[in-house]
């Protein structure tokens, strides 16, 4: 976010508004919970999951899903307002097998904040939040213990960048992660490093089962004042991943006489 005062544009992350899916965010298990034979350290689970994530994040970018984002501006220093922004994108694919976003719908107008190049990044790539094995070594990890949450029991672990130079965003926060499919289940953190002009706030992103192996997001929302120099913004930010379809290449089949080879002996 940027402050209206100092630039006139002001930065606003991802105020949306959908309420959670009311199938809760992970499969169907019964109440009692067996502990593994022989419980993983804390390095083996984050070997695992990162490998498992790697899988995951290869796999989500072969889908296609509709992307609905709602961002809410709340209140200007104390004194409420109402002003909304709706984006609509499609994540598609060409011909030759690129992947795409396409902005099909921008519903809506804000007046004491404006979308950035920023909140693009975050909405189309920080979030969904992937520790892949290429991520990891630049991210410290350290395990909490363990939590049930909802059905699931997890391993709980918060991640900090090890440095945030190179021009990108990080993501700065706690994980869960599912101890029997050791995929995350659950992110809350917020997107850094942050400046005097631009704040970001906290989100938390929840995945679902897709196709029986796949945890994709699902939901991310984020309610917070941000508080800049000279005013505070409160947003609430929601964005929803719909109707994932994996992404299959056409084929075409021909029949009849092989043709002929243009090469010669």
């Amino acid at each position: 976010m940027r402050s209206v005062y100092l630039t006139a544009i002001v930065l606003i992350l991802m105020s949306f508004g959908f309420a959670l899916p009311a199938s809760g965010w992970g499969p169907p298990q019964s109440d009692t919970h067996d502990e593994p034979e022989s419980e993983l350290t804390p390095e083996q689970v984050i070997q695992k999951f990162s490998e498992k994530e790697t899988e995951f994040f290869e796999a989500w970018k072969n889908y296609t899903y509709t992307q609905f984002a709602k961002i809410r501006v709340l209140s200007v220093d104390n004194i409420p307002v109402n002003e909304s922004l709706m984006l609509v994108s499609e994540v598609v694919f060409n011909d030759d097998g690129t992947r795409e976003v396409h902005l099909t719908e921008r519903r809506g107008r804000l007046k004491s904040v404006t979308f950035t190049p920023e909140d693009e990044e975050i909405i189309y790539n920080l979030n969904p939040f992937a520790l892949t094995v290429k991520e990891l070594p630049l991210y410290n990890l350290k395990f909490r213990g363990k939590e049930r949450v909802d059905e699931l029991y997890c391993y709980v672990f918060s991640v900090k960048p090890k440095s945030t130079k190179g021009g990108r965003l990080y993501f700065e926060g706690t994980i869960w992660v599912d101890d029997v499919d050791l995929q995350i289940v659950r992110t809350v953190g917020r997107a850094v490093p942050e400046t005097r002009e631009n704040k970001f706030p906290e989100f938390e992103t929840l995945r679902q089962v897709v196709d029986g192996k796949y945890w994709f997001p699902t939901w991310t929302h984020a309610e917070e004042t941000l508080r800049f120099p000279n005013q505070d913004v409160r947003i609430e930010e929601t964005i929803t991943y719909e109707s994932y379809k994996e992404f299959r290449s056409k084929s075409t089949i021909r029949y009849g006489k092989p043709v002929p080879s243009d090469d010669t002996e």
